[in-house]
């Protein structure tokens, strides 16, 4: 057998030998076979080494490795039984795969309203004034039938009443969320108009509000300024019945009252309630229907170019929520 590719050296006709007899040829034939037996075995033992075949023709096992050398993949390797028996059954590996895939349970709210569920009513909606029609829609307010809502004021430049109150509101809820407050709003610029006040006071009944407080600002001519706290009157009539939150709300009111003036540096209103920055009224829909402690904060005047210069500002509308805010957290006892 020749292992390169080079022809073998010519041969001439003179060294050619008649054919040797039959007993020569056998001979010949024997050291020939002889000679192959060898080079055969080797071929066999490295067609073995090279197609991984073991006795039988089954691939050779490798040995296992020692503990401390198991990988991942390793460890479901076939022929490895010591490795199998660290195989996690399919329920361990639902139940891990289900404890990984669950989220995390929500941390305790903390805080000094942790627990408290405050409801905020971002008066009016920028979108009542494309509703007129379903907004003077009649509701009743239990002494009476009223309006279902109003588009709110402006300001003479047009800055609108439910945009300065909804920012307000979005203000104050930051602020209450951060001292562990659960804060719940009426609406949030999320549908085109309303909702009534029939149902702006029922959210707040079936939240079970701590607190409930509707912001708003004033509408009435030049020159009048300042802020006011809008109380319940004690009225009880069909769905009506304020004899249970009256006296908290008015407390509620007094809090916040004062410390809406020491954050903001606003006068009570010096057009009514007497310079205390209070006022009660029954004639409201929102304080009526209500059965947990309710207040409205008029914030200042829209028509009145020194209130409105403050109500259109960023940094005052800020100075409003903590007021607000300060108020609540003393009414709630944080």
């Amino acid at each position: 057998m020749r292992y390169d590719d080079s022809p073998p050296p010519p041969e001439s006709a003179a060294s050619v030998s008649p054919d040797p007899p039959w007993y020569a040829r056998r001979s010949t034939l024997a050291v020939a076979v002889a000679a192959l037996a060898p080079t055969a075995l080797a071929g066999w033992v490295l067609t073995q080494v090279l197609t991984g075949s073991g006795p039988g023709g089954q691939p050779p096992q490798p040995k296992a490795l020692p503990a401390s050398h198991t990988t991942g993949a390793g460890a479901h390797g076939a022929g490895d039984a010591k490795a199998s028996t660290a195989t996690p059954s399919p329920a361990a590996s639902a139940s891990a795969a289900a404890s990984a895939s669950a989220p995390a349970p929500a941390a305790p709210a903390k805080g000094p309203l942790a627990g408290r569920t405050v409801v905020i009513d971002p008066g009016h909606n920028t979108g009542n004034f494309k509703h007129t029609s379903e907004i003077d829609r009649q509701v009743d307010i239990g002494t009476n039938r009223k309006e279902c809502d109003t588009t709110g004021t402006t300001t003479n430049s047009g800055y609108m009443e439910a945009e300065f109150t909804l920012d307000v509101s979005r203000r104050t809820r930051t602020l209450l969320e951060s001292k562990g407050a659960k804060v719940v709003f009426t609406h949030d610029a999320d549908r085109p108009w309303g909702p009534c006040i029939d149902e702006r006071a029922r959210i707040g009944n079936e939240a079970k509000a701590d607190a409930v407080v509707s912001v708003h600002a004033d509408g009435v001519s030049a020159g009048n300024r300042g802020f006011h706290v809008i109380l319940p009157a004690t009225v009880k009539g069909g769905a009506a019945d304020t004899s249970k939150i009256v006296g908290p709300s008015r407390d509620l009111g007094e809090r916040i009252a004062g410390n809406f003036a020491r954050s903001t540096g606003s006068a009570p209103a010096n057009y009514l309630g007497s310079g205390t920055g209070l006022v009660v009224r029954d004639d409201l829909g929102g304080l009526n229907l209500s059965t947990r402690p309710k207040v409205f904060i008029e914030c200042g005047n829209m028509r009145d170019a020194k209130d409105a210069a403050q109500l259109t500002s960023p940094e005052w509308r800020q100075k409003a929520a903590e007021g607000i805010t300060n108020g609540i957290v003393g009414f709630l006892g944080g």
